[in-house]
């Protein structure tokens, strides 16, 4: 377990937190069972449909904003929440919802970002569960442009909490070398509104 960050944040990075047998059954029941897919999101004044897919699950069918759409998520089916209950005690912490993103291959990615929308409790932070894939995982402080990174093994957990997300963007590069999908499911709290 360590801290990625040097200042203003942490993020904490686990490592592995499942054996290989178990990241094999999670990313073939993920696979089959989530309804994915493609994520809409406003970029200057247009609704644009992104190559990831993603699915929403919560306690409840609660509306999350974020890119500038409205989402509803569905409530968390049994199976999802045995990995929300790992997630939280692992981390430590308490969540009420799951954004989850499936990555093809190393073709598709996530531009730099903060998951700081008015919603979400960052007093809980955001547990980030990866299965598949191993890919890169970059933070870039929001002042200073400085820059951590780690990769993100098959299985392994990342949390980031305290004010990670108001000081540092993070993103998933391209990799054109990765031929494999990567599925992350970044366990989040958002305030019951």
């Amino acid at each position: 377990m360590k801290n990625l960050l040097p200042k203003d944040g942490d993020a904490v990075y686990f490592g592995k937190v499942f054996s290989s047998e178990e990241c094999e059954f999670w990313m073939d029941y993920l696979l089959r069972e989530i309804p994915w897919r493609c994520d809409e999101v406003l970029m200057f004044g247009k609704t644009i449909f992104t190559k990831r897919k993603v699915a929403w699950f919560a306690d409840w069918e609660m509306e999350y904003r974020y890119s500038g759409k409205t989402r509803r998520a569905e409530i968390f089916p049994e199976k999802l929440r045995e990995l929300k209950t790992a997630a939280e005690e692992i981390s430590g912490a308490k969540f009420n919802s799951c954004l989850l993103n499936l990555y093809q291959d190393g073709s598709q990615g996530m531009s730099w970002h903060s998951d700081d929308e008015k919603e979400m409790l960052h007093s809980t932070g955001i547990a980030a569960l990866s299965f598949g894939a191993e890919r890169k995982f970059v933070f870039r402080h929001k002042i200073t442009k400085e820059k951590a990174e780690q990769v993100l093994e098959n299985g392994s957990l990342l949390l980031m909490k305290g004010d990670t997300q108001k000081f540092w963007q993070h993103s998933l590069p391209i990799s054109k070398k990765i031929n494999a999908p990567r599925i992350s499911l970044t366990f989040r709290t958002v305030a019951k509104i």
